[in-house]
């Protein structure tokens, strides 16, 4: 038997939830919480890196889910766009996103929830630049990123954090 069908056994939380499971060391973080975990709202896209609709926080730093391994996660806090709402409600960001139209299709929309959680919570100040900046790594091809911008920054001004 190839060392690529033996599995191993890693153990992760996420969105404060404790996973056991088991892995080919090959597998995809995006793939085990998808399959392994049922939770399915991390999406995959390109499975290259590059589209950004796989984007999860592992330990409070944004990945590529398509390209991180999950056997690397073992022992890390994961969050993925299930861990924003609470009992079924929208949370800021999503409320924003919802009513500034800053969604489409939505299969774009987890990675953009989740990097905007990140900004709100490691930057002191947000301006349309670094919003831009940030946002840049995940594309959209549905909204043009204006009303996603527009949403970002609602929030950034309800918490006191935009500046022009």
């Amino acid at each position: 038997m190839s060392k690529e069908n033996i599995e191993q056994n890693i153990e992760f939380f996420v969105n404060e939830q404790k996973f056991n499971i088991s892995v080919r060391p090959s597998t995809h973080l995006a793939d085990a919480i998808r399959d392994k975990c049922s939770l399915t709202g991390t999406h995959l896209g390109c499975e290259h890196g590059v589209c950004g609709a796989c984007t999860i926080l592992v330990d409070n730093l944004p990945v590529r889910g398509c390209l991180y391994l999950a056997v690397q996660a073992d022992g890390k806090k994961i969050e993925t766009v299930e861990g924003l709402s609470y009992n079924d409600e929208l949370n800021d960001i999503q409320n924003s996103f919802w009513e500034n139209h800053g969604l489409q299709c939505g299969f774009c929309t987890p990675g953009f929830l989740i990097l905007t959680k990140w900004m709100l919570e490691n930057f002191k100040e947000l301006s349309e630049d670094i919003v831009k900046d940030v946002l840049s790594s995940n594309i959209c091809r549905c909204t043009g990123y204006q009303n996603i911008i527009k949403s970002v920054k609602q929030v950034a001004i309800e918490q006191n954090k935009w500046v022009e």
